[in-house]
């Protein structure tokens, strides 16, 4: 046989084996899998490998994320922490029921929390404290930031003066940070989490020293332990009204779980901002502050009511601004001159610099100033903008500094006829004094045989004679 033949040969039989190993090979693998497959059920049938397997895309397999609450009630009940130990309580029980059978009062509070629940559950979130702590205000204030107490309590979060002092609140007669919205949560929080770190953690006796004082509360955890009884919030033997305290807590934060269980309607609150902080650098009359981006001077005093003379004298150099007017009200102080920002300056009103020509009935004169407009004028004076078109018979807006305006003596009007006010739900002296910017011995004084509840319909005398 020649050489190349016997090449020839060699080669074909080194082919054929190697597709005989191949063979073999696929046969092993092919057992294996099918053993494999066996293993794994034994009636499910042999796949088959020709077919095509028709995976579920990637993206239906994933769980969605939680949608945000639109509805800041929704998104506090999504983060209380203290209603899973508490089981059934008397106590709680009844304060639950003294909710039911007094809707209003929730009601009315979330109302008035209305402007700060969202910025409170905020700071609270980024702590991660109980969110149920945003309902403290309820019990306290029931959210009013001018809430006084007989203890000379003040503000949402009813700070007594020392405690406010020590976390930082100061106190003048132009201002008091006990009543500032954003400076009292900041300190209401600090001292919660103080607390709750002095009881290890426990936050019902924590609340139960925010009402009573931490040392109340120490001593009777202290006679507790030497007479070898509980030393936990509900066997200790506190004031009653601290005995009251926490479970009024707690039933409250339950009703918000299901309001609509004890017949109480929560209206929504959005989940948003209600407010922003813009920064001011002079001290600024609040009503002029409002009237020049259209702001409710009420509202305005409402957000920022630690200025107890309605002027930022004495407090920090910020005000707190409804979010749709934020931007509107730091982009026109910045575009204002010096003599422009100057006419926004707590002054007199305008009223009591020509008072000594408005006697015998006769007109008033004014001259305006730099900065006047017909809606500040009208504003301290009292009058309608109207009218003082009117009485000067002027077309339209414009003014010239230096023009002088008269106004007539509408207050003569008055004096024939005290002005009432009708009293409604949530009402007391002391808001009723606060609205009408009287005092209470006045308010008192003109109306000698109310007592200091009042109910809704009754008439109350706000201006007397004069």
């Amino acid at each position: 046989m020649s050489s190349s033949i016997r090449k020839s040969n060699h080669s074909d039989a080194l082919t054929r084996l190697a597709q005989a190993i191949a063979v073999a090979v696929s046969a092993t693998l092919a057992g294996c899998q099918t053993t494999h497959f066996a293993a794994q059920s034994t009636v499910q049938p042999k796949p088959s490998f020709t077919a095509k397997i028709k995976q579920k895309p990637l993206w239906l397999s994933e769980k969605p994320s939680p949608q945000v609450p639109q509805d800041v009630w929704e998104r506090m009940r999504q983060g209380f922490q203290l209603q899973g130990d508490v089981g059934v309580n008397p106590r709680i029980e009844q304060q639950r029921l003294w909710f039911a059978s007094n809707p209003s009062f929730l009601e009315n509070a979330g109302e008035r929390g209305s402007l700060y629940i969202h910025y409170i559950v905020e700071r609270l979130e980024e702590r991660n404290m109980p969110l149920e702590l945003a309902l403290l205000p309820v019990i306290e204030s029931a959210y009013n930031p001018l809430a006084y107490s007989r203890s000379d309590a003040v503000g949402l979060w009813q700070f007594i003066p020392s405690t406010g002092r020590y976390f930082n609140l100061r106190q003048t007669r132009a201002y008091d940070g006990r009543r500032d919205i954003t400076a009292s949560t900041t300190a209401a929080l600090d001292y919660l989490t103080r607390l709750h770190d002095m009881f290890n953690g426990d936050w019902l006796l924590a609340l139960a020293a925010y009402n009573a004082g931490e040392g109340t509360v120490s001593r009777a955890i202290e006679r507790n332990e030497k007479l070898g009884l509980p030393t936990d919030y509900w066997n200790l033997p506190l004031p009653q009204e601290t005995r009251d305290y926490v479970p009024k807590f707690l039933a409250l934060s339950q009703v918000v779980l299901a309001p609509e269980a004890y017949g109480i309607n929560l209206n929504p609150i959005a989940n948003q901002p209600y407010f922003k902080m813009v920064e001011v650098k002079q001290s600024m009359d609040l009503s002029r502050v409002a009237a020049l981006v259209q702001i409710d001077e009420d509202e305005l005093f409402q957000l920022n009511p630690a200025f107890k003379q309605r002027t930022t004298l004495d407090g920090p150099q910020h005000l707190l601004v409804p979010t749709s007017k934020a931007q509107l009200l730091a982009s026109s102080l910045s575009s204002m001159n010096s003599e422009e920002l100057l006419s926004l300056r707590p002054k007199k009103p305008v009223f009591d610099e020509v008072e000594h020509n408005a006697v015998a009935g006769r007109s008033r004169i004014y001259k305006v100033k730099s900065g006047d407009n017909l809606t500040l004028i009208a504003k301290a004076n009292r009058v309608k903008v109207h009218d003082l078109q009117r009485w000067n018979k002027l077309n339209g807006q414009s003014l010239k500094v230096g023009q002088t305006l008269v106004m007539q003596d509408t207050r003569r009007a008055a004096r024939k006829k005290p002005q009432q006010y009708k009293v409604k739900k949530g009402d007391s002296l002391y808001l009723v004094a606060k609205r009408f910017n009287v005092k209470m011995q006045h308010l008192k004084r003109w109306n000698p045989r109310t007592s200091q509840a009042l109910k809704p319909g009754q008439m109350l005398v706000v201006s007397g004679p004069r």
